[in-house]
């Protein structure tokens, strides 16, 4: 599909305006090309690219003023509330009108990333079309402008966490309950840890982030200095020129280890952590374990050369009683391992992974943490190829965290094209996870890639040359892992961008009636309605003007959705009314569907709120929870390997030995006939030892046939109808003909 085409299709309708005017561009281009392109064509070519960039970042900039007052406003309303002194049930329910509220303002910020995200795609390809068709090179110039834009840095992290914490008060019944917790506490002794690992896509990380904030708060380390927290973490990972460890971490061998240096935030930091992951296979009846202890920064190389231990630093700590006795002793312990590890195996810096992670997670509550990281990036640190690049230092210096590092030549560089996704479930025995996580991990958000190792990865590609062993998910790095929305209950997906205005009307219609049914206690509490800007009394509809032809659209696409539609002025009032302190219109903010829509409105369904609306939508989550394991997914895109038992391959083992014995024993038989009978006997027992050299050939291929299909995880089936046919009918000539010489006298 060409991008024109796939720009207009994914374009929101009521921002249409504001996006690149891309066709126009590319006319203006091949117009002037025609024309012979001169330097007064450049000019007017740069006039109108200027003007839609700054079109697009205008616009993009009152929106986010518009979304960050919309959230102020959410937070005042809480305000009011918690001053009242209503019952609970009537304080429930206006925090429920909030958080529908809330829901609206992140499909907002969803499709705000999806507008900013499908722009710069079209700057890129309309400058790429511009360098190639005319004469002067556009480029590096555009390359320097975009980069002192803000349209084009703006991450919505700063909303996201806004929005974060406006669910998180909305759930704990309007208060903050997060003070003075420990983001860290809550972990348990009795609890089983769920690990696995997904991709994601860009184009999604936003829509992922403001699914999982619904149901998880962002969790943010406060700083000493309550500074901005930095979410980049840097790791340096060693391993010797043979990549033992490598090798060890990719063939899951017994007690094979990871050793890294990390630290948080700035280069600069004078915290590292020095870690540690041992690998335990599941018979050993132990877990796989990380374990480190923080060192300074100013001691790292003389820790790593054996020439300082942290002997003294820990007599310190006990004399302080910072920590437990044993605390101390198995740091202790764990440093002279480690360093026992780095001297005798020669371990240096092979590998740098850089990478900015959001964390979700209840405060006090470790039972579901979820991470993604983003902007993943392995650079080399190694000098196996004869160029310095640590020296004799423990890490580079000539990278400060500037991603995405423009100074590195490309040899040094991987940059990973999506985020990683983290899902830690920490549950009793037996207790199933919660049901929004099932739903997210089979949606079309994510690709479940188990196992997937950021260190693993950056070893194969970028040391490719050294490595006898590639991960499986090496090969499979072309394939696009954009998946389609899946459906939930017919309703309408933001995914998907193919419902119909209808559909938002109907969902905002459903949440107007919830805030007509809480109107009255909320203007007894305040004396005005939390959402409706206008004085009391007023009414919002009578100051619209709304156009006979969109009317009339609106009635035509409700009658055509089901019985029990809202008439199209009710949508109408609905829209405005709740829209109208935003400045703008939201009549068809999810796409046209192209089959029908189950109205939520139908007297055949019971009303629900938009949050579950919302549940359903944000992502387009498939409604059943039943399990389905990841490798049996026909949908999946990356193909995992699948652990083959060992008693598989002793099975085919015992069948391969059962047809020799077979063999073994046709062929004593037909050494018996050979050496001890007559003419007739011995001429008998030829025919049989061929039909025993034919089976034991036969058992020889059919084992390594099965073996290669166990291990090529093929599905079958692994019979074989041909081969003992073959058999059995050679076995009855070889007797028929035993009995014909015996009798023919």
């Amino acid at each position: 599909m060409k991008f024109g085409q796939k720009l207009r299709e994914n374009i929101f309708p009521d921002w249409k305006f504001y996006y690149l005017d891309y066709d126009g561009l590319k006319s203006l281009i091949y117009e002037h090309a025609a024309q012979g392109y001169t330097a007064d064509h450049e000019a007017d070519f740069v006039t109108h690219l200027e003007e839609e960039i700054e079109k697009m970042q205008e616009f993009q900039q009152t929106k986010i003023k518009e979304v960050k007052r919309s959230i102020e406003n959410c937070h005042s309303q809480i305000d009011i509330i918690n001053k009242n002194r209503a019952s609970e049930a009537a304080k429930q329910e206006q925090l429920n009108i909030i958080e529908d509220e809330i829901n609206l303002i992140t499909l907002e910020v969803n499709e705000l990333s999806k507008f900013t995200r499908l722009n710069f795609t079209a700057l890129v390809k309309i400058v790429k079309k511009h360098d190639k068709n005319v004469p002067f090179m556009l480029k590096p110039i555009f390359t320097q402008r975009i980069n002192n834009m803000p349209f084009f840095s703006e991450s919505f992290d700063v909303l996201l966490l806004k929005l974060s914490k406006l669910y998180k008060i909305v759930r704990d019944g309007g208060q903050d309950l997060s003070l003075g917790k420990d983001p860290q506490s809550g972990n348990g002794i009795s609890f089983v840890r769920q690990t696995t690992k997904y991709w994601v896509h860009p184009d999604n990380v936003i829509e992922l982030k403001l699914y999982i904030l619904k149901h998880l708060p962002v969790l943010i380390y406060k700083s000493k200095d309550d500074s901005p927290p930095n979410p980049a973490i840097t790791s340096i990972y060693f391993d010797n020129s043979n990549l033992d460890l490598y090798s060890g971490r990719i063939e899951k061998t017994e007690g094979a280890e990871a050793i890294r240096l990390r630290w948080y935030g700035d280069p600069s930091v004078q915290d590292i952590f020095v870690e540690r992951k041992t690998h335990h296979e599941d018979w050993t009846g132990e877990k796989s374990v990380k374990e480190r202890f923080p060192i300074n920064e100013s001691l790292v190389n003389d820790y790593l050369a054996g020439s300082y231990t942290l002997d003294d630093h820990v007599s310190k700590l006990k004399a302080e009683c910072k920590k437990s006795d044993d605390d101390l002793n198995n740091m202790l312990s764990l440093s002279r391992e480690i360093n026992r590890s780095v001297i005798d195996k020669k371990l240096v810096p092979v590998m740098r992974t850089f990478y900015n992670r959001t964390a979700f997670q209840l405060p006090g509550d470790a039972s579901v943490r979820i991470s993604l990281d983003t902007e993943l990036t392995m650079i080399r640190e190694d000098n196996f190829d004869g160029i310095e690049r640590a020296g004799l230092n423990w890490r580079r210096t000539d990278i400060k965290g500037d991603y995405p590092f423009p100074q590195l030549p490309e040899r040094d560089i991987c940059r990973f094209p999506y985020a990683i996704l983290e899902v830690k479930l920490q549950t009793q025995r037996g207790v199933e996870p919660p049901t929004w996580i099932t739903n997210l991990i089979h949606s079309h958000l994510v690709e479940a890639v188990p196992k997937f190792s950021k260190f693993i990865h950056g070893v194969s590609t970028l040391l490719e040359s050294k490595v006898n062993i590639l991960p499986f998910w090496f090969s499979q790095m072309d394939k696009d892992i954009r998946k389609p929305p899946t459906t939930r209950d017919q309703i309408p997906l933001i995914g998907s961008r193919h419902n119909s205005y209808h559909d938002l009307a109907s969902m905002v219609d459903l949440s107007s009636s919830r805030m007509l049914k809480a109107s009255e206690s909320t203007l007894q509490l305040t004396g005005s309605h939390p959402y409706d800007p206008s004085p009391p009394n007023s009414t919002v509809y009578n100051s619209i003007d709304i156009p006979d032809s969109t009317a009339t659209s609106a009635s035509g696409s409700a009658s055509g959705s089901g019985n029990h539609s809202p008439p199209p002025q009710r949508a109408w009032y609905n829209l405005y009314g709740l829209f109208q302190r935003r400045s703008f219109d939201r009549n068809g903010f999810l796409r046209r569907h192209s089959t029908s829509q189950i109205n939520p409105l139908s007297k055949n369904r019971s009303l629900s709120s938009t949050t579950q609306l919302y549940d359903n939508a944000v992502a387009g989550f498939p409604s059943s929870s039943k399990k389905a394991h990841i490798y049996d997914d026909p949908n999946k895109i990356i193909k995992v390997p699948r652990r083959v038992e060992p008693k598989v391959f002793f099975a085919n083992e015992r069948t391969f030995l059962a047809w020799l014995n077979f063999a073994m024993l046709l062929g004593s038989l037909s050494l018996a006939l050979m050496n001890f009978g007559d003419q007739d006997g011995k001429l008998a027992g030829a025919i049989f030892t061929v039909v025993s050299i034919l089976t034991m050939l036969y058992a020889l291929s059919l084992f390594h046939w099965r073996a290669d299909r166990i291990s090529y995880e093929s599905a079958g089936p692994y019979d074989d109808k041909v081969g003992p046919t073959f058999l059995v009918i050679a076995l009855f000539i070889a007797v028929s003909l035993n009995f014909y010489f015996k009798f023919r006298a």
